[in-house]
């Protein structure tokens, strides 16, 4: 038989164990799968009907304003106050001049906070907008 020494004890581990690493791996995946949808912070909105199919258009002139029926305004899915929201718009129209404001209002809402958006977008300069609608069937 054959004798056990000191040396054998002194031999150092060369494998790493990875199932921990994965574990923890599988965990983050799911926690970022889960949490993704939640971090979007659109307004859920039921667009009247009508309306023609949407001309050419240059992505990077398009802002979009939500309006929900309780009066919550959101600029490109970022809930933000009215005054703010102007300010941004009116910001980027004067670095871009082709900004065009698409603006989606809940079908159930009142008028007047899209009456209330176009009147202060044609305050600060901005004429180029668009009321946004369902396309008819």
């Amino acid at each position: 038989m054959r004798r056990f020494s000191q040396r054998s004890y002194l031999v150092t581990l060369s494998e790493i164990n990875i199932t921990p690493l994965l574990d923890l791996a599988f965990v983050l995946l799911i926690i970022f799968v889960i949490t993704t949808p939640l971090l979007e912070q659109s307004i859920n909105l039921k667009l009247p009907r009508g309306g023609q199919p949407d001309k050419s258009v240059n992505k990077r002139d398009i802002r979009t304003v939500e309006i929900s029926n309780t009066g919550v305004y959101a600029l490109d899915r970022q809930r933000m106050p009215l005054t703010e929201l102007i300010t941004r718009l009116a910001a980027e129209f004067h670095s871009n001049p082709n900004l065009i404001v698409f603006i989606r209002a809940d079908e159930d809402g009142p008028y007047k906070n899209v009456a209330d958006l176009i009147d202060r977008c044609q305050q600060a300069g901005i004429t180029r907008y668009s009321l946004r609608t369902e396309p008819a069937k």
